[in-house]
């Protein structure tokens, strides 16, 4: 038989990144289908990588809280900036996107980083998993080309959100191989498209504004891009982890009540404030005309109370292309804290692959690099 590693990851992304890094060992193989690691991490954040969040905890993610939480604090925030100190990545707070948000200078320390602290292990890029198979007590890796062999399996492959960057479904055919269930994959932190009575966001392009979304108990603050194909923008992709399908609410002046304008005698479209464009647009949507406020009767005014909570339901959603993270995946419920498989004994998952996402806002690198850390930590003992 050809050399057996200690433990192969598969997935060169943040969580394996992270994982390989507390192994470090030429005994670990690190197996990635892109030519280079951390394609994603290369993009993430507008190439700045919002790698963690000040706020972190289980209200910023879907999935087992109990879960979540013990994994987080193994490894929280605090320690992920720690490590960014101790490896000289320059990083810094910036809620102008999301509240709390810690971005790297660059991504490009960060995968520096990465490459320094996984410099010992065997790395094999350029290479894409098509199956995996458990004979005699070691995991048999394929790939397209070659045979890999391994006492231990970390299966952080990610899912198939973002397929122009390598993505696929291996970690959820892996899984599904060894009896594990596995939440259906759906495109999540991604825009909406719309149905024809909403086009008229079509019709304002580019136009930003800062709104609040709520989507059942969930509510939602930030900005709401219009784009020529739906909605957009941080509140929307956070919202898109959450909508399912049927409604959801938008308000769009979440500062002040359009009541407080009703006893003006300027028109509405220079009372509010809003862009002019938006209000004529919205004023067309819910079919009333541009006026003096106070020439309002009093089911006009009604309507125009809309503004606050303007209900529609999506047509869908951009799809995995757009999409920064993908929702759904191996049910947590078959793996224990440790990250490893109840149902097959030294088979590991982390990172994206789970059945756990986040928000916006560094909520889903941070996941990705504490539950890397827990399975490392749980390998070495």
């Amino acid at each position: 038989m050809a050399q057996t590693f200690e433990t192969a990851i598969i997935g060169a992304g943040t969580s394996g990144l992270m994982c390989a890094s507390q192994l470090n060992d030429p005994k670990t193989l690190l197996l990635e289908s892109n030519a280079n690691a951390g394609k994603k991490i290369a993009v993430s954040g507008g190439g700045r990588c919002n790698v963690t969040n000040e706020y972190m905890d289980t209200g910023h993610f879907l999935g087992d809280p109990d879960f979540i939480a013990k994994t987080l604090e193994a490894f929280d925030q605090k320690r992920v900036l720690s490590l960014l100190k101790a490896q000289k990545v320059p990083y810094s707070l910036d809620p102008k996107i999301v509240k709390g948000t810690y971005f790297c200078k660059s991504s490009k320390d960060l995968l520096r980083a990465f490459a320094a602290m996984t410099d010992r292990c065997t790395k094999v890029f350029g290479q894409r998993v098509t199956g995996v198979k458990y004979e005699k007590g070691v995991f048999v890796i394929l790939t397209e080309s070659s045979v890999f062999y391994a006492k231990r399996l970390v299966v952080a492959s990610g899912g198939p959100s973002y397929p122009q960057l390598g993505a696929g479904d291996i970690g959820y055919r892996i899984a599904e191989h060894f009896g594990h269930r596995v939440a259906a994959p759906v495109p999540a932190l991604v825009g909406f498209t719309v149905q024809k009575p909403q086009f008229w966001f079509k019709t304002l392009s580019g136009m930003s504004l800062d709104v609040t979304v709520s989507v059942g108990k969930k509510r939602l603050q930030g900005a709401l891009l219009c784009t020529h194909k739906g909605i957009s923008g941080p509140a929307i992709l956070s919202a898109s982890l959450y909508w399912q399908k049927g409604l959801l609410a938008v308000d769009f002046m979440p500062q002040k009540k359009i009541r407080s304008f009703f006893k003006r005698g300027q028109n509405l479209s220079n009372a509010l404030p809003l862009p002019k464009r938006f209000i004529q647009a919205f004023l067309d949507a819910i079919g009333l005309r541009d006026k003096p406020c106070n020439g309002y009767d009093s089911d006009e005014k009604k309507l125009l109370e809309s503004i606050h909570r303007y209900e529609f339901a999506p047509a869908g959603n951009f799809g995995y292309a757009k999409a920064e993270v993908t929702k759904g995946g191996v049910d947590t419920a078959q793996i224990d804290a440790s990250m490893q498989s109840k149902l097959q004994k030294d088979l590991y998952f982390t990172g994206e692959v789970l059945d756990v996402t986040g928000e916006l806002g560094g909520y889903n690198i941070q996941w990705a690099l504490s539950s890397g850390y827990v399975c490392a930590r749980a390998v070495v003992l």
